[in-house]
């Protein structure tokens, strides 16, 4: 019997080792080699090598060449097919390409398979589909599916063990299914998929997820480097040739990144993010690659007991009560890709009982607001360093964006004087780290969300204006100017003269 052999791959950047190592050799991550076995295939020498090509070269028929030049490409555009959904719709530029490949990831729980098989219901009624459910049973997504209100599924087949079952047997009564153009396939086989793929010849696939599904010749467990890697090719080089729209689900790891190695995003066209908090009904889906389309773009979706439902103004779910407004609030208006959105900043400043004062933000960038805090203090003389201080957006909407310093620090001026903002008034600009207030682009598309709302005050940078929009427009060249212009009464010299108590 021969021996069976043994190598280490890493999980990350799958480079091979002979032996562990507690720090792969390449990429330099801890705890990523995983134990494998090496199939047994017999010695190929560089001899027999160029011995093979040179005989398939000369056996071989001569062939005309495939490439073309820019002019000889059709210049019909590509006819792109809505999903039914507005939102999905904006995030993917305008709707679905066909032949194209999505690549959907987010933490579990977060709607991933609920959103896409509300999707697959509205395409089923113009095409066929496939669902490949290779974490779940054709019964538990049928649950799933009566909990949604979608009607009947197609039951391709089902895999249970070593026994496969078609959904119908002959007894049973012929009738036509409500979604007669849905078809499940309950399958971890790739090469069962494929063939599937291959007889059915549907318009949109879904495969949900990657990391469940394995390649039978390949040794390495399902979810590993090696079984992502070619698995997503095989899909890939199907769904070029038969020009079949793949929806991709991925996992993430706990940093938040789609598992598995980097060429699965760069092998797809669009990457999606779904992003939401647990404990909000709330969920974003982000663009984070997009080759037919603008990237980071934002669709945003309400989880209801029906499922998923589009939010189509989404300024109104991460705006608070303008009615009830407190101290140490202020608006901004974000931009995630081409899409603005208002959103209620809130601040804290109370006094601290511990040696170090405490930090904490949510939907904020903490470095950020470290950064924002010590201008406060050294331009403006605001004893922050013996302050706590707590900043939180409205829903949990996570700005990453600089356009928001502004309104973080006139917030948290706001709340160490204990004033009001004015709350017709929004906030655009970023802060420098002299005091300066820095332009930042999209202004006018910033400036029209705002006006659309009810805003008919904006605070931004100076060197713009904008004498078209009904909207009373405040340039500010420096941070103290834009707190004078936004706390009523202040000013410039005396913005530390009150502390809380």
């Amino acid at each position: 019997m021969a021996k069976i052999r043994t190598h280490y791959i890493c999980q990350e950047c799958g480079a091979a080792s002979p032996q562990f190592f507690g720090k792969c050799p390449s990429c330099h991550t801890w705890n990523s080699l995983v134990e494998q076995v090496v199939p047994n295939t017999p010695a190929v020498t560089d001899g027999t090598r160029l011995a093979q090509r040179h005989r398939q070269r000369r056996n071989a028929s001569p062939q005309a060449l495939s490439s073309l030049t820019l002019t000889q490409i059709s210049e019909q555009p590509i006819q792109r097919f809505s999903s039914g959904y507005q939102e999905l719709d904006r995030v993917l530029g305008g709707g679905i390409v066909p032949g194209s490949l999505v690549l959907v990831g987010g933490d579990p729980g977060i709607g991933k398979s609920t959103l896409l098989l509300q999707i697959v219901n509205f395409l089923s009624s113009r095409q066929t589909v496939l669902y490949v459910c290779a974490e779940e049973s054709g019964q538990q997504v049928k649950l799933r599916a009566q909990r949604l209100g979608i009607g009947d599924l197609n039951l391709k087949k089902e895999v249970s063990g070593l026994n496969k079952k078609t959904s119908r047997t002959p007894s049973q009564p012929q009738h036509k299914a409500e979604n007669a153009n849905l078809y499940l396939l309950p399958e971890t086989d790739l090469e069962l998929v494929l063939q599937e793929l291959d007889s059915l010849q549907p318009q949109v696939a879904i495969i949900d997820s990657i990391q469940a599904l394995f390649f039978p010749t390949l040794t390495s467990a399902p979810g590993s480097v090696a079984q992502v890697r070619e698995c997503t090719s095989a899909l890939m080089r199907l769904a070029k040739r038969d020009h079949i729209t793949l929806f991709i689900v991925g996992h993430v790891t706990k940093e938040g990144a789609i598992a598995g190695p980097k060429v699965l995003e760069h092998l797809v066209d669009t990457v999606l993010y779904f992003e939401g908090d647990r404990f909000a009904n709330h969920r974003l889906l982000r663009s984070v690659k997009n080759r037919f389309g603008a990237t980071h773009e934002v669709g945003v979706f309400e989880m209801i007991d029906r499922g998923l439902r589009e939010v189509l103004n989404p300024s109104e779910l991460f705006l608070g009560d303008r009615e009830e407004v407190s101290p140490g609030t202020a608006t901004i208006v974000a931009c995630e890709g081409t899409r603005p959105i208002v959103v209620e900043l809130q601040a804290l400043v109370s006094a601290t009982s511990y040696s170090s004062p405490r930090r904490s933000t949510t939907g904020i960038e903490y470095n950020r607001l470290l950064q924002i805090l010590a201008v406060l203090e050294k331009r403006l003389g605001i004893p922050l360093s013996k302050l706590d201080a707590y900043v939180a957006s409205s829903g949990g909407l996570s700005v990453a964006e600089p356009a928001a310093d502004l309104g973080v620090a006139i917030a948290v001026a706001a709340s160490f004087r204990d004033r009001l903002v004015d709350p017709t008034t929004v906030v655009i600009g970023e802060v420098g780290l002299g005091g300066q207030v820095r332009s930042v682009s999209q202004t006018e598309l910033r400036l029209k969300e705002a006006l659309k709302l009810g805003f008919k005050r904006a605070i931004i940078p100076k060197g713009q204006s904008f004498p078209n929009l009904e909207i009373e427009v405040i340039p500010v060249a420096r941070v103290a100017d834009a707190i004078v212009a936004a706390l009523p009464g202040s000013h410039s010299t005396n913005v530390n003269r009150k502390e809380p108590s």
